[in-house]
């Protein structure tokens, strides 16, 4: 993913940049996740500027912005026409969008990637948009199960190098966390701090530890509840309902599978257990590996521990 241009490279002091205020975000991806970003990004007063390397990809997302605006305005101006559409129009002109993100981050108080769970390819994009950004611009990656620190590894900037995990839908979903590593400076975790509490979202401070705080409750509860199924301690069925009665969840643990992914819960559950064999937490399931083979990843094919069509 060539998201960079490798024609011109300048240097830049590596030292510490404090109280970095971010105004001018450049989102890099411009999937689901990324124009989520963008769009409370925008609403909020933020200058962004969306990046992908498809024109088609970019013009979709813009067009979904629009849609979840106008959606966002039928309820909190129902009684103000005028003024939802001053909002709507004021968001969509605090958004652009570019196929080459090496032009953009040199204006960019941040950069944050929101691409496919790949650690090399993050690598390799931090590392070339390490060369071409200002020295005072933060870095941030919005991956769900990467450590931050290898992410990082590839830049100068480790100081200003963090994490800032969204949920889906992200205009929906309230919490950020926010990640630090050994690394990142005090200075660089407030601009990201004060960047959520901006956007309305509340945030959480992480380590950067496998899945930070969600995802490393959330995947290991998956998974024990697949290997309850697999034991035959109850039916899928009656352990969603025994979860959603007993302790007030909106999902059973299967319906949320389904809605998160199966592949994408065992891709993140792979990764971990390759880089902790010995814990128990993060083994494999061979029903799991089943269906994922099997195509059955869930609500977005139809099919996944449930049937949907």
């Amino acid at each position: 993913m060539a998201f960079f241009s490798h024609q011109v490279c300048r240097g830049f002091s590596s030292s510490a940049v404090r109280n970095v205020v971010i105004k001018h975000v450049t989102i890099i991806g411009g999937g689901q996740m990324g124009a989520g970003i963008a769009q409370v990004a925008a609403s909020t007063g933020h200058s962004v500027t969306l990046v992908d390397t498809n024109e088609d990809i970019l013009k979709k997302a813009v067009k979904g912005i629009e849609g979840n605006l106008k959606r966002v305005v039928k309820k909190k101006f129902a009684d103000k026409p005028e003024a939802g559409e001053e909002f709507i129009q004021k968001a969509l002109q605090n958004v652009s969008t570019s196929t080459d993100a090496g032009s953009v981050v040199r204006d960019s108080d941040l950069v944050l990637e929101a691409i496919v769970e790949n650690l090399k390819i993050k690598q390799d994009l931090f590392g070339g948009l390490d060369k071409l950004a200002p020295a005072h611009t933060i870095f941030a990656s919005n991956t769900s199960s990467l450590p931050i620190t290898d992410i990082a590894s590839s830049t100068n900037r480790l100081d200003r190098f963090g994490g800032l995990h969204f949920f889906n839908p992200v205009p929906v979903m309230k919490l950020v966390e926010v990640i630090a590593t050994s690394a990142t400076s005090q200075e660089t975790f407030d601009s990201l701090l004060n960047f959520s509490k901006k956007l309305g979202k509340t945030s959480v401070s992480c380590k950067d530890t496998p899945g930070f705080i969600v995802n490393r409750l959330l995947l290991p509860y998956i998974m024990e509840v697949i290997r309850m199924y697999e034991r035959g301690d109850g039916s899928k069925e009656d352990i969603d309902i025994a979860m959603k009665l007993g302790c007030g969840y909106p999902m059973g643990p299967f319906e949320l599978a389904d809605y998160v992914g199966l592949d994408t819960v065992k891709f993140i559950m792979d990764g971990w257990s390759a880089a902790n064999p010995d814990n128990p937490v993060f083994a494999q399931s061979e029903l799991l590996t089943k269906l994922v083979a099997e195509g059955k990843l869930g609500k977005k094919t139809g099919e996944g521990f449930y049937k949907y069509k």
